[in-house]
This record gives structure tokens, sequence and C-alpha cells, in this order.
């Protein structure tokens, strides 16, 4: 789940000024000229995240772990950590980085100054793909909840997620600030870090693992979607302190306000819906009658998501919930299944193409501090989120571990709090070095770790499901 849209508009304005002052020229020439080598830039890039996906999630089945966690790894190898074949000028990277790019300036004859612009376009394009595809996956994982269970679970999901929040933001930023003697505001930032929770990565993984309807899998999905409201809540309190030292307490009241009415009011409003969408699909009769209006509403709310300052997987996560009471929701379901297929591997191999391991060379002497920060912000973030199964109270048998486990990747959200906490100014690079490893380290450990603690199924846990067995 992405949180770009978070980051302060007016570092975006100045960015998108500046560059229309230096070559106006060139951005008109890049737009009309070259628009093909943009789309052969894309395309190329399509191949490579698409053979990235297919073999490492089945190299990571081969090896009996999620495949989820095969297409990061991919995405890790083609990216700027090992072939440079995918990576993005928002990390850091340059248009000569690009394998992709210096392909297409060798065979086109482009000037540096134009490959540098069809670069930051055509990795504009794939990373408006992969927001497409952390969309669909969100409603996709929406259809395959059931909002009768996640209801039961709402309250036992928002305690794990308040205490997944509370606990690592509080003992990271005080552990920062008393052992490594941190300013505040940087301690603040690293901790507000600490909080995020990637739903896409977890969810992904509890459904290939078949546990995303279980009790667990209901609070551990429930509990991301709270999470990442206060995550967004968090980022704009984090952003303030970064920009004016203090915090805007009218728009954290606004984003509270907002991300409640718009989450209740959604599945309110659903039992409304449901029999209309039902209605129109059943009168339509071209191709697409069913899964077209399902994505029209799918988008709709992703669009008021985006446009209320939350988030548009939020939306997509409560359009998929709405129409999971419907009664053509395994057929929909089966329609969303191959567009999910298509542009959800986008998603998690550019993660992991955007992790650069460079920052783990401890021969590098600006690293070195940054490891020792890494190894205690690392046990902040597992232990954080861990003892949030602990949290749960009232359910005989949970497998606690299972959605302490879960609560554990930070994703790409840990690396937009460290975007905007650099972009400010106000993070030094040893600190950027110690967030961006522990973010890598939680999104890469966790999958292997969520399959080990289902494995690891309480006893009492596995008798209830032996009993209902006999009696099913």
């Amino acid at each position: 789940m992405f949180l770009t849209e978070q980051i302060p508009n007016s570092l975006t304005w100045v960015s998108s000024l500046t560059s229309s002052l230096q070559s106006p020229l060139l951005a008109t020439t890049t737009e009309s000229e070259y628009a093909p080598v943009v789309l052969t830039g894309v395309l190329l890039s399509l191949v490579v995240i698409y053979f990235a996906s297919k073999l490492g999630g089945e190299l990571s089945r081969m090896m009996d772990f999620p495949p989820v966690l095969g297409e990061l790894v991919g995405g890790v190898v083609v990216g700027a950590s090992a072939l440079h074949l995918l990576v993005f000028p928002e990390s850091g990277a340059n248009a000569s980085d690009s394998v992709i790019m210096n392909i297409l300036q060798v065979i086109n004859n482009l000037s540096p100054e134009a490959v540098t612009s069809i670069f930051q376009s055509q990795s504009e394009a794939i990373s408006i793909l992969a927001e497409l595809g952390v969309i669909v996956l969100l409603f996709e994982i929406g259809l395959e909840s059931d909002l009768r269970e996640l209801k039961k679970v709402g309250y036992q999901a928002a305690i794990v997620a308040c205490v997944g929040v509370a606990v690592p933001f509080a003992a990271g930023t005080a552990g920062l600030m008393l052992l490594f003697h941190t300013p505040t505001i940087p301690a603040i930032f690293a901790g507000a870090a600490l909080t995020a929770t990637s739903i896409g990565i977890t969810s992904k993984v509890l459904s290939e693992l078949g546990h995303l309807k279980s009790r667990e899998g209901q609070i551990i999905v429930g509990a991301a979607v709270i999470d990442d409201v206060l995550g967004i809540i968090v980022l704009a309190v984090v952003a303030s302190l970064a920009k004016t030292g203090e915090v805007d307490v009218f728009n954290v009241i606004y984003l509270i306000a907002s991300a409640t009415v718009f989450l209740i009011g959604s599945i309110l409003l659903g039992k409304f819906f449901n029999k209309t969408f039902v209605t129109i699909a059943d009168k339509l009769q071209t191709r697409g009658k069913l899964v077209i209006p399902a994505f029209i509403f799918a988008f709709f709310m992703a669009f008021i998501g985006n446009a209320i300052h939350l988030e548009a997987i939020l939306g997509a996560f409560a359009a998929g919930l709405v129409l999971d009471e419907t009664d053509k929701r395994k057929e929909l379901d089966q329609q969303v299944i191959p567009i999910a297929d298509i542009l959800v591997p986008i998603f998690f191999v550019t993660v992991g193409a955007r992790v650069d391991l460079g920052v783990l060379n401890p021969a590098v002497p600006e690293n070195q501090q940054g490891l020792i920060i890494a190894i205690f912000l690392m046990v902040v973030a597992i232990i954080g989120k861990v003892v949030t199964g602990w949290s749960v109270f009232g359910q005989s048998g949970i497998n606690r571990l299972a959605i302490g486990v879960g609560m554990i990747p930070r994703g790409e959200v840990g690396l937009v709090f460290l975007g905007i906490g650099a972009a400010s100014g106000v993070i030094d690079k040893p600190l950027q070095a110690a967030i961006i490893i522990m973010v890598i380290l939680t999104t890469f450990l966790a999958p292997p770790f969520l399959r080990i603690a289902f494995n690891k199924q309480p006893v009492e846990a596995q008798e209830i499901v032996e009993q209902a067995d006999v009696t099913g």
C-alpha cells in the first residue's frame, strides 16, 4: 500500500515547477516524439517484472515458501540491489543506472537529456501500475473476507492495531533518544516508521496459506486496515512536526473523523447497494457484465478514499467487503482473480526492486552506525508487533503468535515515512540506513515466519478444528 499521496504537496509542486522551468521544450518533445520510446520502456519493464515474479514465485513454491516471498526476492534481483533492470528515480537512481534505459538509448540514439525524461515517465507509469495492483489486491482480499466474521473480531482487531502502533512507536522513540542520543524529531520519525504494517504483503501470504478466513486471519486483516488508518494519522502528525515543529490538531481530528465515517458508512450503505448491484448485473448482456460494474464500484470507492486524504486501498478493501455480501460473490471472485494475476505481481516486484541491499555493507563507514541502530530497530519492530497477539482476549485456542507475526512486515509503507523524513532533512544518513534495513528485514522475514507460526498451531486450537471436522 502506497502512501505517496501523503508526501507534502509543496515538495511535489516545487519539484514539478523546477523541472518545467528547466526544460519546457524537452518536456514537450518527450510527450510527443518520444512517447513510443516511453511505451517501449514500459513494455520491456513489464517483461522483466513478469519473468521475475513467475521465476521467483515458482522457486519459492518449490522450497515450500509463500510465492509472494519469491516475487519480492525476484524484485530485489532485477532491481537496485543486483541487475539494475528495474530502478526508480525516487530511490536515488539515475537514467544511466537503468539497464533498460541504456538499451533504449543505444537502439534509438537518444541524448542523455531525453533518456532522463523518458526514464522519469517510464518509472511513473510502472509506479501507477503497481498502485493499481495493490488496489486490485485489496479489492480481492475484501471479496475473500467474510464481513460477518470480520465484525465478530472487530473490537479485537482494533485493540491489536492500537497496541501495534503504540508499543513500537513509544519503544522506538524512547530507545533512540535514551540509548543513541538521537534528537527528538528524528527519533519521532523513526518511531513512526515502526508503526506501519503492509497489509498487501500480509494479506497475500494469509490467502496463499489458506488462513485468510480463519479467526487469526480476520483479526490480522482487520487490524492491518485499522493500523493503516492510524498510520495515516501518525504520518500527518510527524509531517507537521517536520514542517512547522508543531502538530496541526485540526488536521489530525479531520483524519480520524473522516476515516471512521468512511469505513463504517461504506459498510452500512453496502446493504442497500448489494441489491442494486445484482439487478444491474442481471440486466446487462455484454461481456464483463459482472466484473466491470464491480470495478467501477471499487475504483469509485478508491477515488473517494484518496480524495478525502485517506488511502485508495482502504476504499478498494471496503468495496470488496460490500460486494462480498452479494449472491454473486463466488462468480465475481473467479472473474477478479485473472485481473489480479496480471496487476498484483507488479506491486510486489516493484517493492523488492526499490530495496537497496547496499545499506547492509559494513565496509561503508556511514553504514556502520546505521547497522547498530538497525539492530535496535529490528528488535523493537519485531517485538512491538508480536506482543499484539497477546492483546487478544476472550478467544480460546487462538494462535496469538501468528497474529503478532502477521503484523510485522513494514513494506513500502515504512519507506514512505523514511522518504518524508529524508526530504525534510531531519533524518541523517545512519538513521536512514537503519530504517531501510528494518523495512527490508521485516518485509522478508514475515512470510516464512508466518508460515512457521501457523504450522505450530496451538494444541487446543488443533483440537477445536478436529472437533469441528468430526461434528461436520
